[in-house]
């Protein structure tokens, strides 16, 4: 009984301590409205529908790790609060980098985008390093994400907003393990989001029609999303509108 109740202490003590240095998350928000299904299993004819296979991102992320290399998130350049700047200066001095990188795979988990009950999962695989109270922590671990699509009219983007649904450390004691999934999910949310996924350029249209000195303009009126197994479909509704060119 006395283990489980210094356990409970340390517990309570190190998730006191993460606030404490790093403060209370705070979540970005990202633009306009939460993308949903389709209201009709009929495609109508002002709807584009666009589909991307788990594959796609598979390549896409092996260009990233294999060319461009690991994404590495520097602490120092996260918001986290006036409280840590002398941590951060202490770490610097001794060595201890404050990043957390992003690699291919590891601790029995894979960097990835995949498609499955209804949702976009992307578990994300990690290693860094933090200087807690002068000592440096190394850790390494996964965290479960999710990416909520949302669609900003205004602006004609689809963005994604990633949210940590859990994190997972090997090796890390329980004090440790709280403040270490703090920073991991201040990380992500001030160095990801939001995700630009598809932008204006890439979602408006305009057709030139020269035999009526004009052209037509498709604007973005709607975006649902089909999230399948292995396959998410992108149901983009436009607005047609036709311009002329101005004389001389």
């Amino acid at each position: 009984m006395k283990y489980f109740l210094i356990l409970a202490l340390g517990l309570l003590l190190g998730a006191g301590v993460a606030v404490f240095l790093l403060g209370v998350p705070r979540f970005k928000s990202t633009p306009g409205v939460a993308v949903g299904p389709p209201v009709s299993s009929e495609v109508t004819p002002d709807t584009v529908v666009i589909s991307v296979a788990s594959g796609f991102f598979d390549d896409l992320l092996g260009v990233v790790f294999r060319d461009l290399g690991p994404p590495a998130f520097n602490l120092a350049e996260i918001d986290t609060g006036a409280r840590v700047a002398t941590y951060q200066a202490t770490a610097m001095q001794q060595g201890c980098s404050n990043t957390i990188t992003l690699v291919s795979e590891g601790s029995n988990n894979r960097t990835q985008v995949h498609f499955a009950n209804g949702k976009i999962l992307a578990p994300m695989v990690f290693s860094g390093s933090y200087n807690l109270l002068g000592n440096c922590l190394q850790f390494k671990g996964s965290a479960q994400t999710s990416i909520q699509l949302r669609f900003d009219q205004q602006n004609q983007t689809v963005y994604g907003h990633v949210n940590v649904e859990g994190v997972n450390l090997e090796g890390v004691n329980p004090i440790a393990n709280n403040f270490v999934t703090v920073f991991v999910r201040n990380a992500i949310d001030q160095r990801v989001n939001p995700l630009e996924l598809i932008r204006a350029p890439q979602l408006q249209l305009m057709i030139p029609v020269k035999a009526s000195n004009g052209a037509v303009k498709a604007h973005v009126k709607d975006v649902h999303a089909e999230i399948l197994d292995g396959t998410l479909k992108l149901h983009i509704s436009y607005q047609f509108s036709g311009t002329r060119e101005s004389a001389g």
